[in-house]
């Protein structure tokens, strides 16, 4: 297993146990409602403080019923999952990109430097015979 499944492994574990450990301990149980949200247990917590407490403001948009409420809520986690993984994926595409324009860029620069360095020796091998040919028509000359 590489090192990266490890680490994928272990991470889906601990979410696993995140879970399901407050329900297999038990925790929350003393109470009326156990795993109520944040807003909820705030407002418990300023009415007891504070029993005359009425608020700032009403919500824009109050969902007829708790159904509606939690589909809203997943739509939005939702769309935020979506957000998030098309800036990740569109991250690993430019980045993929980039390398395989650096190895194009690079074979193409080693293609250039042998079709170079071919160049160069057939145009030494081309001096070397108009030289030899120039030698020998001075000696013919002589």
């Amino acid at each position: 297993m590489s090192r990266n499944a490890k680490i994928n492994t272990l991470l889906l574990l601990i979410v696993a146990a995140l879970a399901v450990l407050p329900l297999a301990l038990g925790l929350g149980d003393d109470e009326k409602e156990p795993f109520a949200g944040a807003d909820a247990q705030a407002e418990t917590a300023i009415t007891e403080i504070e029993p005359d407490y009425e608020p700032w403001f009403s919500p824009l948009y109050e969902p007829p019923s708790g159904e509606i409420e939690s589909a809203l809520f997943a739509l939005q986690a939702a769309l935020g999952a979506g957000v998030l993984a098309y800036y990740f994926g569109l991250r690993k595409g430019r980045r993929q990109g980039a390398e395989l324009a650096l190895a194009e860029k690079a074979a193409t620069a080693g293609k250039a430097a042998t079709a170079g360095k071919a160049a160069t020796a057939g145009k030494a091998a081309t001096e070397r015979t108009a030289d030899g040919e120039s030698a020998r028509a001075e000696t013919e000359q002589v």
